[in-house]
């Protein structure tokens, strides 16, 4: 029986079926990444070139980018290596990497997006005060606090998880190392220490959830007091994304470190981590992209621009 110790590898779930089902998620996965890339790499690029978006809404939204960037680019390639050289293996090193970097840009996403969500609440609810409370120095320190309290939530689960004892084997049955996945290898009872921390941390992001929650309510009372109707439509697809993209992303993974073993299964396990580490990175450009003016109104002067220089 194997121990922590003599573990050199682990071995990723492989995606079943035949060589041109495997070559289809390969494809897929391929499509995926790219598309996140390009509509992230855009949004980064057009924020920093247009000092019109030089504001709080779109620094946090560049940040989110970049935190986008980091989770997908943490998980899809090596999965689409693996599949694409028929593998499974991932070093010891390479595990212990990914689960901490999930975890550190997983984590300061969520406090990102609950930072975002008190900007739009000062945003249309308390505008004479939004340059007050949310000033450049002020955007510097909550960003900062949300990539250091990723770093700190990453280090602090990714050394405990690593410290306890494994001796069940050291087949991880997802496409990428995560922690629910590496406490079914362990052999002692020391896990349970993993497991309250699991549960703190749920209990952080339920609160970072109730704060979301509560700030939209407030946002949508004050959008219904606005007389305009375009304001009000402006102000509502400006609200509803963002709502659905932190719904989507905090209800996944929850789901994925909390639901019982019970219920739990390799292709359940597989759809709820692709929709937690794989859709938002995805999808976020294009929620935060297409339903804004400003940033299209910008990204169609960048592009005309790019080619004009060569």
């Amino acid at each position: 029986m194997a121990n922590s110790s003599s573990i050199t590898h682990f071995l990723l779930l492989p995606f079943p079926g035949t060589r041109q089902l495997q070559l289809l998620h390969f494809c897929l996965f391929l499509t995926i990444y790219l598309a996140a890339l390009l509509g992230n790499g855009l949004i980064i690029t057009t924020i920093a070139w247009d000092h019109h978006l030089h504001t709080p809404m779109y620094f946090f939204l560049l940040n989110l980018a970049l935190l986008d960037l980091g989770a997908i680019s943490t998980t899809v390639p090596k999965s689409m290596s693996n599949t694409l050289r028929g593998t499974r293996d991932i070093s010891y090193a390479g595990c212990a990497a990914q689960v901490f970097f999930i975890l550190f840009f997983l984590s300061a996403e969520v406090y990102l997006l609950t930072t975002m969500s008190y900007d739009r609440y000062v945003a249309i609810s308390r505008p004479l005060h939004y340059e007050t409370l949310l000033g450049s120095r002020v955007c510097l320190h909550l960003a900062a606090a949300a990539w250091a309290c990723g770093f700190l939530y990453a280090l602090l689960h990714t050394a405990n998880t690593f410290s306890l004892p494994l001796c069940q084997g050291n087949v991880v049955e997802q496409f990428f190392c995560e922690i629910p996945q590496i406490l079914k290898l362990s052999c002692s009872t020391s896990y349970l220490r993993e497991l309250w921390l699991i549960l703190v941390s749920v209990c952080l992001v339920f609160v970072c959830f109730v704060f979301i929650v509560v700030s939209y309510v407030q946002i949508f009372r004050a959008v219904l007091r606005i007389p305009s109707q375009q304001g009000r439509h402006k102000a509502f697809a400006t609200c509803l994304p963002h709502l659905a993209v932190v719904s989507l992303f905090i209800t996944t993974a929850s789901t994925a470190y909390l639901k019982p073993s019970s219920i739990s299964s390799p292709s359940l396990d597989l759809v709820v981590s692709v929709l937690y580490s794989v859709v938002p990175p995805a999808v976020n450009p294009l929620i935060y992209s297409l339903r804004n003016q400003e940033l299209k109104a910008a990204l169609s002067q960048l592009i005309p621009g790019c080619f004009q220089k060569q």
